[in-house]
């Protein structure tokens, strides 16, 4: 009887005990939300929920909702070896922006993160600091070189933002494309050669993009300053 009663009082305090969550289950939902729904669909309440916590208890690992996002990428990008570099300047700024490019591909929700502005991975700011090196050792300055990685990370950020909406326009074939649809013959003295193009856009949007081809473009225009001060 008084056995019985032990038990059923450690029942108790069993059923009323939190659940004990680790660090580890909390960024493993967070991901999951992030690459099924999107960096909006992310807070502390809907993690809680998934791993069958109060967000209150979150509050014992993560302090807000930034650093949860900072923890989700933390360490991914050592998950990819690095690439081995060529030895040019020139080549190992390409190098490594096309490395960039393909590392977030295979990682797309990453790119929603990273759009925030503030957020990063300590691993990755290898690419930074080689594309700044290389390109001040083919003679810009500091601050070109750094301007330089910004338009290399505008251009591969902005290409994988828009693979990433022409795979949803995709997914919905009913959507109406409205370029070049709206333009009107009144239109062709205004937009001439949009006007000329109308008929070919389709298949130049949908036409297989040479990133390597376009980046090495930039680089070389980029790296012009140099010869130019």
């Amino acid at each position: 009887m008084a056995e019985n009663q032990a038990r059923e009082r450690t029942a108790k305090r069993a059923a009323g005990r939190p659940r004990r969550i680790e660090a580890g289950q909390i960024v493993a939902a967070a991901r999951r939300i992030l690459q099924e729904e999107g960096v909006e669909a992310v807070s502390m309440r809907r993690v809680a929920k998934e791993v069958g916590a109060t967000p209150m208890a979150l509050y014992h690992h993560v302090r807000d909702k930034r650093e949860l996002l900072m923890l989700t990428i933390s360490g991914l990008a050592a998950t990819v070896p690095r690439p081995e570099l060529p030895t040019a300047p020139r080549d190992r700024v390409l190098a490594t922006a096309l490395h960039m490019h393909a590392l977030l591909s295979g990682m797309p929700w990453v790119v929603d993160v990273l759009s925030l502005g503030d957020i990063t991975d300590k691993n990755a700011l290898w690419m930074p600091e080689e594309i700044i090196d290389s390109a001040m050792a083919c003679g810009l300055t500091q601050e070109q070189a750094v301007f330089a990685y910004r338009t290399l990370w505008y251009v591969v950020h902005g290409d994988l933002v828009f693979r990433r909406a022409a795979a949803r326009r995709g997914a919905d074939p009913d959507r109406p494309d409205l370029f070049p649809t709206l333009l009107t013959p009144e239109d062709a003295d205004r937009y001439p050669r949009l006007t000329a193009l109308s008929e070919r856009w389709e298949d130049l949007a949908t036409a297989d993009y040479d990133v390597a081809g376009q980046l090495a473009a930039v680089v070389d225009g980029l790296l012009t300053q140099a010869r130019r001060d």
